[in-house]
């Protein structure tokens, strides 16, 4: 073998071993696969599941400290479907002026609304459009809506303030009074009452029982202690 196929072999097998070491440093540095939470987060949407949490909180107690201008930026974010105007035309939505208090996947100049929105019925009210706003897909499985949903719970709050001013001008409900016991606290009182009317009733039958004990039956015989007293003399 000469000098230049051994000058070969060694270029050939110099580089076998760069290859070797680069997958092997490469392996390192990028171990660990894919990331745990895939793309990017988008301000003001929310994460897949997380729209069930949010819609606990009760509209009725945000809508009193809502605000339509802020609603009006936040509606920013559906501007790119919908319009809101009087007579706006539909697009890849349809048009939402005087939305609330309307049939649900109704009206709108013919739009093609899917048959799962379809089948919700009713009425647009607030608590509906809360809930879908949270999230069109859990509120109407199977809609063609692509939105994500609100995370914010005020956020929704003000664009639903701000759509009710766009025609529909729905009365707010009222929000529950400050302090009220919930449910399940009524329930406890009750059944604490209901305790203690039995204990009250036991203890007074046990009172009168104890009472009668001195009481004469019916048909016997008084006995007079001061008579009994001058017998024994």
């Amino acid at each position: 073998m000469d000098s230049r196929t051994n000058t070969i072999a060694g270029w050939t097998l110099g580089a076998c071993a760069a290859a070797l070491g680069l997958s092997i440093v490469g392996s390192m540095v990028f171990h660990g696969g894919r990331p745990e939470k895939m793309g990017y987060a988008i301000e003001g949407v929310e994460e897949e599941g997380a729209g069930g949490a949010a819609a606990e909180v009760p509209i009725a107690t945000l809508l009193p400290t809502a605000d339509a201008a802020k609603g009006a930026e936040v509606f920013k974010k559906c501007a790119a479907c919908h319009t809101v105007n009087q007579g706006g035309a539909n697009g890849i939505g349809p048009n939402l002026y005087a939305t609330l208090g309307e049939g649900i996947a109704q009206g709108k100049a013919g739009y093609a609304f899917s048959d799962a929105l379809k089948a919700v019925g009713g009425n647009w009210d607030f608590d509906k459009m809360n809930a879908w706003l949270t999230s069109p897909r859990k509120f109407a499985p199977g809609t063609k809506m692509t939105f994500a949903g609100l995370g914010n719970a005020q956020d929704r709050a003000n664009v639903i303030l701000y759509l009710n001013q766009q025609g529909s001008n729905l009365p707010l409900p009222a929000a529950p009074a400050a302090g009220a016991p919930s449910g399940e606290a009524k329930a406890g009182d009750t059944a604490k009452g209901a305790e203690a009317t039995a204990n009250a009733t036991a203890e007074g039958a046990e009172t009168n029982n104890i009472g009668n004990q001195g009481t004469p039956a019916s048909g016997a015989p008084s006995v007079d202690p001061q008579a009994a007293v001058r017998g024994g003399k």
